[in-house]
C-alpha cells in the first residue's frame, strides 16, 4: 500500500492529476451536494495552477498543488502521533517540512493550504523519476504514524480502489465499469451517469465538470 515509507505506487505528477479529476468527477455523480463530498478538484485555481483535495469531515484531509514545477502534496491525519496538536504551541514534527524544495515555497505561505495542520508531506518536480518526503524519523513500531497509509493508498489510480471506498462511503452499489470509464478519462454521457446515480442527469454536471477540468 502507499504510504510515505513506499511511495512506489503512487503515480506521477500528470498521473495523480487525472486520479484525482477523475474521483472528483465520480464524487460529483455520486454526491451532487458539494459540502458532503469527499474529493475536489479545481483546474483553474490560479492561473496554471490546479488544486485537488480531499476532506472526511472528522478532521483528515489533504492538498495536492499542481504547478509548473510539478506537485506538492500535504496530509493530514488527526490521530496521528506526528499531529503538530502534540505539543503546546503546535509544532509540524521535525522533518517533514524540512526539506520542501524552494520551487514549492509558495504552498508553505498558503491560507488555503493549512499547513499548519500537517502529519505528512511529499513533492515532485517535474521530470524527477520519484516522490520525495523529508528527513523524517518516525515512532517506532506504528504502522502508519503519519497517516500517509489512510490517505494515499486509494489514489493507486485503479478503478477497484475508488469503486471499493465509494460502496462503504455511500453505502450503495458502485458499478465498477462505471468508475472505470471515468478514471479512463472518457467523456460522460447521459447513460453512463444514469448507471451510477439515476437521480441526476448529465446537464446538472456541467458547472462540476468545468471545475474539475474533465474533458467533455
Amino acid at each position: 500500500m502507499i504510504s510515505t515509507r513506499d511511495l512506489s505506487l503512487l503515480p506521477d505528477v500528470d498521473g495523480l492529476r487525472r486520479v484525482l479529476q477523475s474521483m472528483a468527477m465520480l464524487d460529483a455523480v455520486l454526491c451532487p451536494e458539494w459540502q458532503d463530498r469527499y474529493y475536489l478538484f479545481n483546474a483553474t485555481w490560479s492561473p496554471g495552477e490546479q488544486m485537488g483535495s480531499m476532506r472526511n469531515g472528522s478532521g483528515d484531509g489533504f492538498f495536492a498543488h499542481f504547478g509548473k514545477a510539478g506537485c506538492w502534496f500535504k496530509g493530514f491525519a488527526h490521530e496521528s502521533p506526528l499531529s503538530p496538536y502534540r505539543e503546546r504551541p503546535p509544532r509540524p514534527w521535525p522533518g517533514v517540512l524540512d526539506a520542501v524544495p524552494a520551487e514549492f515555497s509558495g504552498c508553505l505561505q498558503e491560507p488555503a493550504f493549512s499547513v499548519e495542520e500537517v502529519t505528512f508531506c511529499v513533492w515532485r518536480r517535474l521530470g524527477e523519476p520519484a516522490w520525495q518526503v523529508g528527513p523524517v524519523n518516525f515512532p517506532p513500531t506504528h504502522p502508519d504514524a503519519d497517516g500517509s497509509m489512510f490517505l494515499l493508498s486509494v489514489l493507486d489510480g485503479r478503478p477497484e480502489s475508488y469503486r471499493d471506498w465509494a460502496v462503504d462511503y455511500y453505502e450503495r452499489e458502485v458499478e465498477l465499469a462505471a468508475v472505470a470509464h471515468v478514471c479512463a478519462h472518457r467523456p460522460l454521457t447521459p447513460e453512463l451517469v444514469t448507471r451510477l446515480n439515476r437521480d441526476l442527469s448529465v446537464g446538472e454536471l456541467t458547472a462540476d465538470i468545468s471545475e474539475i477540468g474533465y474533458p467533455r
